[in-house]
């Protein structure tokens, strides 16, 4: 479980994983703007629309829709960023596994519709959460943290499978690993709790993710 984050810290500043971040960064950026407007549009219209209570309102149901997506910024993350990590995934495998052969797994939409499904997924089960952490806050975080640690390890593990196979040996290889995946995804769910440090998350976990793939294939070079 170590090897691979430790092998994924050691390219992390490898100029390919910057667009990978950025766009990742601006989807995300550009879901979370549109909950922001969303939850400001509806608390203006429910408190009439005109003067300073709907001001109010629309400014404060703005702040909540933002801190919703704080909330589900793994799922959102994993929705969003899954569809740009591929340049990742691909220059791990070119510095350290240079003896494999092209990427061809899963379709395109076949990989899309992995990230966007499981994402809306990750996303109803830590909305199920919320009024847990609202009642009992510490209680709350510790079950969010296992949410995400499940989310990050199952859906960049198996992301990043699906690049060199289908969608159900993708799944079959991850629960061959599975404490690994999860040991990898826990340490992941720490991170993404720190602000700005998080946004390296899905970088981190797609190179880590693509070591713990091929861990047992080839002889790691430096």
């Amino acid at each position: 479980m170590i090897a691979p984050l430790l092998l994924a810290l050691r390219q992390l500043g490898d100029r390919v994983f910057f667009v990978p971040l950025l766009k990742g960064l601006g989807g995300a950026v550009l879901v979370f703007a549109g909950l922001a407007a969303t939850g400001a549009w509806g608390a203006e219209a429910l408190a009439g629309g005109t003067g300073w209570v709907a001001r109010a309102a629309a400014a404060l149901g703005g702040v909540l829709a933002l801190a919703l997506a704080v909330w589900l910024f793994v799922p959102v993350m994993l929705a969003v960023a899954g569809l740009f990590l591929d340049p990742v995934a691909e220059a791990v495998e070119r510095r350290f596994y240079p003896g494999l052969p092209p990427a061809r797994g899963a379709s395109l939409a076949a990989q899309v519709r992995f990230n966007l499904w499981f994402g809306l997924k990750m996303a109803a089960l830590s909305l199920a959460t919320l009024p847990l952490a609202l009642a009992a806050p510490p209680v709350g975080a510790a079950l969010l943290w296992l949410v995400s640690a499940f989310a990050l390890g199952h859906g960049l593990f198996e992301g990043v499978a699906q690049r060199r196979t289908g969608v159900e040996r993708a799944r079959a290889l991850r629960r061959a690993r599975e404490a690994s995946v999860l040991g990898i995804g826990a340490v992941l769910a720490a991170i993404a709790l720190i602000p700005v440090v998080n946004l390296i998350v899905p970088v981190l976990g797609t190179a880590a993710m693509t070591h713990l793939l091929h861990k047992n294939d080839v002889v790691i070079s430096s």
